[in-house]
């Protein structure tokens, strides 16, 4: 298959645009379950730099969208405890899906289909670039962390476990 320099547009890069967000297109072969340590690890980044989309929901089963190296987990405890939940645990793939209008393992915080709360861990907005899903599977975009508090409104929280 040859290597497409660029990737047709999703929702994602045209929130981005219209909002003349300037990225960068990293797009990579898909891995089944490969998730972000399968993206970080072809194209070369460290997986801490490489942040994963989750969809997940309180206990009255109200979406909301966590920010994630790729490298760590979501104490999902620590999560409700900051943001002032009673639980939080992870959407079943169907139902997010449903949520952000994305299949999972394509989902990208941007161009959601509902206007969802966004939490990113406070150490992803430490860094200078971080490597995000572009709306599509096999799909990463290259942007500056604040991108996602600048437009998305995301609330630094921590709660990533370290393995």
């Amino acid at each position: 298959m040859a290597k497409k320099d660029h990737v047709s547009e999703t929702p994602a890069t045209q929130l981005l645009k219209a909002n003349k967000v300037a990225y960068t297109e990293h797009p990579y072969e898909y891995l089944e379950h490969g998730g972000a340590l399968h993206s970080a690890s072809t194209l070369g980044w460290d997986p801490f730099h490489v942040v994963k989309t989750l969809i997940m929901q309180d206990q009255d089963a109200k979406p909301l969208v966590v920010l994630m190296h790729g490298n760590r987990k979501v104490s999902t405890k620590n999560l409700a405890r900051q943001i002032g939940a009673k639980s939080v645990e992870p959407c079943a793939p169907e139902v997010a899906n449903r949520h952000s209008g994305f299949l999972v393992g394509g989902t990208s915080p941007f161009g959601t289909r509902r206007d969802m709360p966004v939490f990113i861990e406070s150490t992803i907005l430490d860094l200078p670039k971080i490597l995000i899903n572009g709306g599509r599977r096999g799909y990463l975009v290259g942007i500056a962390p604040q991108v996602c508090v600048a437009l998305l409104g995301a609330k630094a929280v921590q709660c990533a476990l370290v393995d």
